[in-house]
């Protein structure tokens, strides 16, 4: 769950690729960012339910 919701709102913020490949520390910190909120998303949803 966590992989799949991470790889689909990198694809809604537009976070490419192309974009890791251009700018390496800008699409690290988009990446870390999604992370988090994805993490939030799962004890939410999963563990704290």
């Amino acid at each position: 769950m966590f992989s799949q919701l991470v790889e689909q709102m990198a694809e809604q913020e537009g976070i490419t690729e192309q974009l890791k490949a251009d700018s390496q520390m800008e699409w690290a910190g988009q990446m870390n960012n999604i992370r988090s909120a994805v993490e939030e998303i799962v004890n939410t949803e999963i563990i704290f339910t």
